[in-house]
């Protein structure tokens, strides 16, 4: 069974950074893309940042030039490096992967449990 364990999230004053990671696992064929989305209270969940397996990215406008997604194809796993923190940023962020399960010939999408990241002012 596919998991999206994340981790990484906390409490961080505005200005700060945070970094989140996520191991995906579990009868994987191929991933297609890993990223990150965040739900803020009261809010939908929205967009933060997307990485293809052949390396394209796509940025919420709001966290351009803050935000940096990475990936280690080998481990399956995907970061967010978040610098320059504001409390707009604070929500509960979720880890998703498109993939191919192993016997499989279908893409789907997987998610993560999520983790809170809170920025205080």
């Amino acid at each position: 069974q596919v998991q999206l364990v994340e981790s990484g999230g906390g409490l961080v004053q505005a200005g700060g950074s945070l970094r989140l990671s996520c191991a995906a696992s579990g009868g994987i064929f191929s991933i297609s893309a890993m990223g990150w989305y965040r739900q803020a209270p009261g809010k939908e969940r929205e967009l933060v940042a997307t990485l293809t397996s052949g390396g394209s990215t796509n940025y919420a406008d709001s966290v351009k030039g803050r935000f940096t997604i990475s990936r280690d194809n080998a481990k399956n796993t995907v970061f967010l490096q978040m610098n320059s923190l504001k409390p707009e940023d604070t929500a509960v962020y979720y880890c998703n992967s498109r993939l191919i399960r192993t016997g499989s010939v279908y893409f789907n999408d997987y998610w993560g449990q999520g983790t809170q990241v809170t920025v205080s002012s």
